[in-house]
């Protein structure tokens, strides 16, 4: 039928069918700023629209139900006030806050958020901090943990009482879609920080100065809180996403999946299938190159086993890959899958990692071409095995007065990012192909493709748009080879998109496992030896099986090396089997699996320190590491690389414990049983917690990152990298640093990243290397660009003087403020040099590439708190507080750092007690969507706040360490020891749901 639709004020006319949904209709039409969550249920909110001014999910609404209606969308919201000569109204207020307060991270529920913002305060100009929860409620995001969000909203409201709009509901409405600077309004009545954020937020983070390894530096740009460069075009919605992509000629691909655990393709059969009309090609494994690889985004060569096929005879998991359609349509290729007949013969099947190794157990895979990785075996379900021994662990458990055991679980969960996976494939005009995917390792990927391809490298190209989350989830090579298969089959471009139910039977997850810790203590609380055991459940494929768990024992563990002469010589023992079940694959997940080893590691600390009655914190820093001390585990293990020795610089953890303590209020409550009392609620105890935390900063002698700066004629420069912007905000503060260099402002450096062809080689965004390692890729290149600019205005002085070139010396030209600065007061604009170095006298072009790979990996440290209140009856628990104080060196852009460890601690607080796969016994996931696997909402958070001890990381020019990957680590220990405050019950497994809480209660 024929509608008619206002939106954003204009009417269009559509022809939908009953089955058009409004989101549908309206990417279709361009309007891209609403979102694919990949959800069928309206769960995640990315396709917010406003209909009549209603904030709806679009996904969730027939087209046809609106004809006569009006709909908004960000499209309506404002845009740049400048392009050319075309001047407009700019940014609304709204989009101006959210770009200056830092609440922009990867930007995907971006535009959903403003829209909702919009709702709110068109209905309600003084909103209460819980009216703004509720209102962004049904928004989900992964990256903020919504506390800026919510100042932000703080921030307009204030900025829109200096107007005095309130009395006016039209007024309002006007101010909130017209362009306002905020520089055009009066300051807000609210107080500013005292640590140098020119961004204006309510609970802005504390960065503490730590003068003894703190170096101090006149810095204009590192250190500050800059808008980010991605930040205008995703408060905009524009395209900017893997899925806004459009072609001609799309075909749209689906995945038949497999419902068995563990299978054998008899038979299949695709006749059907083809003969849909609108289907362009059905593939099964006999149809393409049976090529094995691992699909894990690491290195070359990769640390794991050879066990994944594009498509194999044989399925490992529920949700495995069967066959591969491309059709016209989506809802043609869905229909398609269901022409498939499949014969399927049923295995045994393993769900349980206890029973993977024993004899007589099932042989996940037992196909010929398996390539082992050091010490793998797959015929006892073997995907790695660790045995690390440092020191001598047994005469330490000799040595100690008592020797204390137990054992420890953590689940598998998932990353949950919301923009799911997504990638287009095509030809180009030169028979290249290229993909566009949203991926943390675009180099990995075009190599990793090629052979599973029968491409030569050099015949693709890989491109990264903006990602709408990735924590690790898009560190794989993981569905990539689906349109890309179906391209070579069809000649056409075709797009592949993740369902919600498919980023849970068929992504990866964080690995479970279970440990077991042994620890030997003198009595006085020294550490004499630490053993762990980890048994880590891999699922059916081993991607990243050796590396994550290894990360278990070499982060968790090496924090803690005893006292006196353990100190020097500490005893370490970590063992772990990474065997394989019939559950879908575990993978990379933000930190690595350094929370899981943290969970046991620091709720064993707890228990020791009770069992002793020790001060829990005395107790941990007295066994800690301390600067000047070599990583216990640098020279007994390293990822791909062999282990070399490693001294740690800098380590601000008791700083962190000092301050986190205060601000928690730590030695008013803790021990405090009338604080812990709730007057007139005898079943609430309140109760605090706390835990530390040890990371990692890249991979030592094997990430590296390149860069390549250019200066353009009006004084400009592209900052080429080949590094990945996750929302992290990496492209800005990657930015800052090349700004510092050059004595520029971010504005003039445009930065793109990161596309195969253009920019330089990048290992890709994990192990918490960008800042690290890219910025010092950036800051090599911008430095190299530096001295080349000084060459030029030393040039262009010697020709004004009359002198020699070599009388000017370089040290005495000072590169700020856009230009060339000579130590007798002369300044030379980069605009003037620019012009000079094109197009005036021996032209060159100012230009630099560098890179940049580290002989060390700089470990970040955290103090983490945690206040509950829990029912001791029926074991509910309320999580109130989050207090994190971490050392990451120097912080390059303290919005979008404090944004990362706000998120960060949101992914961790579901860890801590509410996120959890489980299985039916036939392999069957029960929770394939974001209402049964819960993620925190903007009304569910507690309170938090982050404070930054800054020390000065020598390896690094900048004096930087990793900050994205730590606040996952310590969160749930530390509320598993506010719990045992509370409670006097260990609960020593999570999620703390309150189930398990109540029976640990009834063991005490």
């Amino acid at each position: 039928m024929n509608i008619s639709i206002l939106i954003n004020g204009k009417s269009e006319s559509f022809e939908v069918n009953s089955r058009t949904y409004l989101l549908e209709l309206l990417r279709s039409a361009g309007y891209f700023g609403a979102k694919f969550g990949g959800c069928s249920k309206g769960e995640c909110g990315a396709c917010t629209v406003l209909l009549d001014g209603r904030p709806i999910n679009s996904c969730q609404v027939l087209a046809i139900e609106l004809n006569g209606h009006s709909i908004e969308t960000i499209e309506s919201q404002g845009e740049k006030p400048e392009k050319g000569w075309s001047k407009n109204l700019g940014f609304s207020i709204i989009q101006q806050a959210f770009l200056e307060s830092g609440a922009v991270q990867c930007g995907y529920c971006t535009p959903a958020m403003i829209l909702a913002v919009k709702a709110l305060l068109e209905k309600n100009p003084d909103p209460t901090d819980a009216e703004i929860r509720d209102s962004l409620s049904g928004i989900l995001c992964r990256c903020t943990g919504y506390l800026k969000p919510v100042e932000t909203v703080r921030m307009v409201v204030d900025r829109l009482k200096h107007k005095n709009t309130f009395n006016q509901t039209d007024e309002l409405n006007n101010q909130i879609n017209e362009a306002t600077n905020f520089e055009d309004l009066p300051d807000s009545n609210l107080s500013p920080s005292n640590n140098n954020i020119d961004t204006f937020t309510l609970t802005k983070p504390l960065v503490i100065k730590q003068t003894s390894t703190k170096q101090e530096h006149d810095w204009a740009t590192v250190g500050k809180s800059e808008e980010k460069v991605d930040g205008a075009k995703l408060v905009q919605g524009k395209p900017a996403f893997t899925s806004d992509f459009e072609i001609r000629g799309l075909l749209h691909a689906k995945v038949l999946r497999s419902p068995f655990a563990h299978a054998l393709i008899k038979k299949i059969d695709v006749t059907k299938a083809k003969a849909l009309p609108g289907v362009s090609a059905v593939l099964t494994w006999e149809d393409i190159p049976r090529i094995v690889y691992s699909t894990a985004g690491q290195s070359d060569p990769i640390p794991g086993p050879l066990d994944s096929f594009s498509l194999d005879k044989k399925v490992r998991h529920v949700g495995d890959k069967v066959a591969f359609v491309a059709a016209e349509t989506v809802e043609i290729a869905t229909k398609a899958l269901e022409l498939i007949d499949v014969e399927y013969e049923p295995l045994d099947i393993i769900l349980d990692p206890a029973e993977a190794m024993k004899q007589g157990a099932v042989v996940i895979h037992d196909e010929p071409e398996y390539v082992n990785f050091a010490d793998s075996n797959p015929t006892i379900n073997l995907a790695s095995e660790i045995r690390i021994d440092i020191g001598d662990v047994d005469k330490g458990f000799e040595e100690a007065d008592f020797i204390f055991e137990e054992d420890y679980a953590v689940p598998k969960v998932q990353q949950a990012h919301i923009e799911p996976h997504a990638a287009i494939t095509y030809w180009d005009e030169d028979d290249r192909l290229v993909i566009r995917t949203s991926t943390q390792v675009p180099f990995h990927v075009r190599r990793m493709l090629a052979p599973v391809l029968n491409l030569p490298v050099k015949k693709i190209r890989v491109i990264k748009p903006r990602i709408g989350g990735g924590f690790g989830g898009k560190q794989e090579v993981l569905m990539e080879d689906v349109p890309a298969h179906l391209t070579i089959a069809t000649g056409r471009p075709v797009s592949y998109v993740y369902t919600r139910q498919e980023e849970f039977t068929a992504a990866r997850s964080r690995h479970p496992m279970t440990i077991h810790m042994k620890t030997g203590v003198k009595k006085d609380g020294t550490i004499t030896a630490n053993e762990m055991y980890a048994l880590s459940d891999t699922g059916a494929y081993g991607c990243h099986a050796l590396t994550v768990t290894g990360n278990t024992g070499h982060k968790a563990m090496a924090i803690y090396v005893g006292d006196g002469k353990y100190r020097k010589n500490p005893n370490i023992r970590f063992y772990a089997d990474i065997v394989y079940t019939n559950t879908p694959p575990a993978g990379a997940f933000r930190g690595y699996g350094v929370p899981q080893g943290t969970w046991a590691v620091e709720r064993h600390m707890e228990l020791i320190a009770g069992k002793l009655n020790i001060d829990p914190i005395e107790f941990r820093l007295k066994n800690a590491i301390r600067p000047g001390e070599l990583h216990p585990f640098s020279t007994a293990w390293s990822e791909g690389r062999e282990p070399k020795p490693e001294i740690i610089h800098t380590v601000g953890i008791e700083e962190c414990v000092t301050q986190a303590k205060a601000v928690m209020g730590w030695d008013q409550k803790y021990g405090n049983i009338q604080w812990q009392a709730i007057p007139g609620k005898p079943h609430l105890r309140k109760g605090i917690g706390m835990s530390l935390a040890m990371h990692g900063t890249a991979i030592p002698y094997l990430d590296m990152g390149g860069a390549s700066i250019k200066l353009n004629d009006d004084g400009s420069f592209n900052l080429l990298i080949g590094a990945t912007d996750l929302g992290t905000g990496s492209d800005t503060i990657l930015a800052q640093m090349a700004a510092e260099v050059l004595g520029t402002s971010i504005k003039e450096i445009i930065v793109y990243s990161s596309d195969t062809d253009f920019t330089p080689f990048d290992k890709g965004a994990y192990a918490s290397s960008t800042t690290y390692i890219s910025g010092g890729a950036v800051t090599r290149a911008a430095q190299k660009a530096a001295e080349m600019i000084k060459r030029r205005a030393a040039m262009m002085l010697a020709a004004k003087d009359n002198a020699s070139v070599e009388s000017y010396q370089l040290s005495d030209i000072k590169l700020r403020d856009s230009a060339a600065n000579y130590i007798d007061g002369r300044v030379i604009s980069l605009q003037d040099i620019a012009l000079h170095s094109l197009h005036q006298q021996d032209q060159e072009q100012i230009m630099a590439v560098d890179s940049f790979v580290s002989k060390s990996s700089p470990p970040p440290f955290a103090a983490q708190f945690a206040e509950i209140t829990l029912d001791i009856e029926t074991g509910n628990l309320i999580v109130d507080k989050l207090v994190m104080a971490v050392d990451a060196g120097i912080i390059v852009n303290p919005a979008t750092a404090s944004g990362q460890i706000e998120g960060g601690m949101t992914q961790a607080l579901g860890y801590a007690v509410c996120e959890e796969m489980t299985y039916q016994s036939d392999g069957t996931p029960v929770k394939t969507d974001l209402i049964s696997y819960h993620i925190f909402r903007s009304d569910e958070m507690p309170e938090m706040k982050v404070l930054f001890v800054e020390t000065f990381e020598p390896t690094h020019p900048f004096g930087v360490k990793a900050l994205a990957e730590i606040p996952m680590d310590a969160v749930a220990p530390a509320v598993g020891n506010a719990i045992l405050n509370a409670s006097g019950a260990h609960v020593n497994q999570i999620p703390a749901t309150p189930k398990r809480i109540w029976e640990a209660m009834q063991k005490r």
